[in-house]
């Protein structure tokens, strides 16, 4: 009997989900798990559901079967992570949780390679969608400058601290306004809100917001940002983007930490990528678009090549 129980155990694929989503999940209500899991079913191997602290990620570990996480780092090789493209219904299934290493991230994106044709339908259907309708945008004289955590800490895949960004935005363009907003779901030390009070005392050109809106989007010469999902958003607007970070949306952005700060700043004017083919190749191409009648072969296959049974 044990060893039955051993082999039903290297059979199951575990969903590691914090307790809403776990609940959602169970009751068959989220397409793209339920999508994984019929995909699983397929092959014969068995689900199961778990929580997503600490004590769920040990008993990962010791489990002998397969686990996939939402937006964390996987614990084994038998385990990967999941998590949405920046819009629904598009997602990634990936052996690591850190987005710039991701395969898509070192592919080479060439814009002559995509369908003119699609790629414009592409981004002007989801631009419609995303923004609820035609957007009027145009130049409004000031950069977007949407901020993440740890205002003070410069994190490995940074090119230095968000506090630090702020200074180069402000330095390398003398004369738009800049507009610095913060992340909604963060929480902000009482020292990282003195250092911006601090650059607002000194800075006439800079304004703090506490969150984004479709409006600094939309009217924004550009975007600066670590690597926040607001700059890929600008994409579907065709707002330029400049990078202080590492992130699998790179492509088609300028990169401080490729041709430096100063040069960046200098190069925005003029940088014109196709925004309509790039969108078309990063998402639906390159990610899984779980409202297609594709999305269950996609999954297994992406599965498949992370060696799994499927």
């Amino acid at each position: 009997m044990a060893s039955v129980a051993r082999m039903r155990d290297d059979q199951t694929v575990t969903f590691y989900l914090h307790s809403k989503l776990r609940k959602q999940a169970e009751a068959g209500n989220h397409n793209f798990i339920s999508k994984i899991s019929d995909v699983v079913h397929n092959a014969d191997l068995h689900i199961a559901f778990d929580d997503d602290d600490t004590a769920a990620r040990l008993r990962a570990m010791a489990r002998p079967g397969y686990g996939l996480f939402l937006m964390q780092e996987p614990v084994n090789d038998r385990c990967l992570t999941f998590r949405k493209t920046y819009i629904y219904p598009f997602w990634r299934i990936e052996k690591q949780g850190k987005r710039w290493e991701w395969p898509v991230a070192k592919a080479t994106f060439d814009p002559t390679e995509q369908n003119l044709r699609k790629s414009a339908n592409f981004q002007r259907f989801w631009r419609n969608r995303l923004f609820r309708g035609p957007v009027n945008t145009h130049e409004g004289g000031f950069i977007h400058v949407p901020l993440q955590g740890r205002l003070l800490t410069h994190r490995s895949f940074q090119i230095c601290s968000p506090i630090k960004m702020i200074e180069t935005v402000l330095r390398c363009d003398p004369t738009r306004r800049v507009i610095a907003t913060l992340h909604p779901s963060e929480t902000y030390s009482a020292t990282e809100q003195q250092a911006l009070q601090d650059l607002l005392d000194q800075h006439p050109r800079l304004r703090l917001e506490s969150s984004g809106s479709e409006y600094l989007l939309a009217h924004c010469d550009y975007i600066v940002t670590q690597n926040s999902s607001v700059g890929f958003m600008g994409f579907f607007l065709d707002k330029p983007l400049i990078l202080f970070g590492k992130t699998d949306f790179h492509h088609i952005a300028l990169s401080v930490e490729t041709v430096g700060a100063q040069r960046a700043f200098d190069m925005i004017a003029d940088h014109q990528p196709d925004y309509a083919a790039y969108l078309f190749w990063f998402l639906q191409m390159q990610a899984i678009n779980a409202g297609r009648p594709e999305a269950t072969d996609r999954i297994a296959t992406t599965l498949r090549s992370h060696g799994w049974p499927i």
